[in-house]
C-alpha cells in the first residue's frame, strides 16, 4: 500500500472524528457547582442575595453617660471593664474623667445590650437616656487633653504638699514655672525662710489666694 492510499477521500490525513463518526462532545469554558441537597436529596433554593430586614434596627457608635454612686466611679469602670473581658461584650472605650463626679462616659454601638451588661454591677445607677444621654465627643474631648501639672495654681496660694521630704508641711506659692510644671514655695513652719521648689503635682491647693 502506497502513502498515498493512507490518506482520505480528500488526500488528508485521516484524524480521531473520522474515526469515530459519532459527534464529539462540546466542553464548557467553565464548570459550574452542583447544587446543595439537602438529606433527602432534594436540591435546597440558594438566594442570590441575603434579604436584609428594615424592620432591625440599625445603630452607631454613640458615647453613653451612665451614672454611678458618687465617688465609685473609677471603681465602676475597672467592673465594668473586667465584665465586657468576661462575656465578651461590645464596647469601645470607657472614660472616667476625674472632674466628673457622680458619671463615666462608654462608647457602645447597642444601647439595650449596654443596659444588659450594667445589670448586676455594683455602684451603677443606670443609663442617662434621652438627649441628654447622647454625648458629643466635642462635648468630653477636653477630658482627653492632659492638663499642665500647675494648672489652677496662682501665686499666693496656701499649699499642703503631698509628696517628698516636707509631705504634710504648708506653704504659700512663691514662684510658677509653667515650663518646668513647678512651683517654688516658702514653708510657714520653717526656722529659716528658704524657698523650695516641688512639682505641681506634689501639693494640693487649701486656700486660693482672694484677689
Amino acid at each position: 500500500m502506497s502513502p498515498e492510499d493512507d490518506k482520505g477521500p480528500e488526500g488528508k490525513e485521516p484524524s480521531l472524528d473520522d474515526l469515530n463518526p459519532e459527534v464529539a462532545e462540546e466542553t464548557p469554558d467553565t464548570l459550574e457547582a452542583a447544587p446543595e441537597r439537602d438529606a433527602d436529596g432534594v436540591v435546597e433554593d440558594t438566594p442570590d442575595e441575603i434579604a436584609f430586614d428594615p424592620a432591625e434596627p440599625v445603630y452607631e457608635n454613640t458615647i453613653y453617660a451612665v451614672k454611678t454612686s458618687i465617688g465609685h466611679e473609677r471603681i465602676v469602670a475597672d467592673a465594668i471593664e473586667n465584665k465586657t473581658i468576661r462575656k465578651g461584650a461590645e464596647l469601645f472605650a470607657i472614660l472616667c474623667p476625674q472632674p466628673m463626679r457622680g458619671y463615666i462616659f462608654i462608647e457602645a454601638t447597642n444601647p439595650d445590650a449596654l443596659q444588659e451588661l450594667l445589670k448586676g454591677v455594683k455602684k451603677v445607677r443606670g443609663i442617662v437616656r434621652g438627649e441628654a444621654g447622647n454625648i458629643d465627643m466635642d462635648e468630653i474631648e477636653h477630658f482627653l487633653t492632659p492638663k499642665p501639672l500647675v494648672s489652677g495654681i496662682v501665686e499666693g496660694n496656701i499649699v499642703e504638699l503631698i509628696a517628698g521630704p516636707f509631705k504634710g508641711e504648708k506653704a504659700r506659692v512663691q514662684n510658677i514655672d509653667e515650663a518646668k510644671e513647678e512651683i517654688t514655695v516658702e514653708l510657714f513652719e520653717a526656722m529659716i525662710s528658704i524657698p523650695i521648689t516641688v512639682r505641681g503635682d506634689h501639693v494640693r491647693v487649701i486656700e486660693k489666694e482672694m484677689r
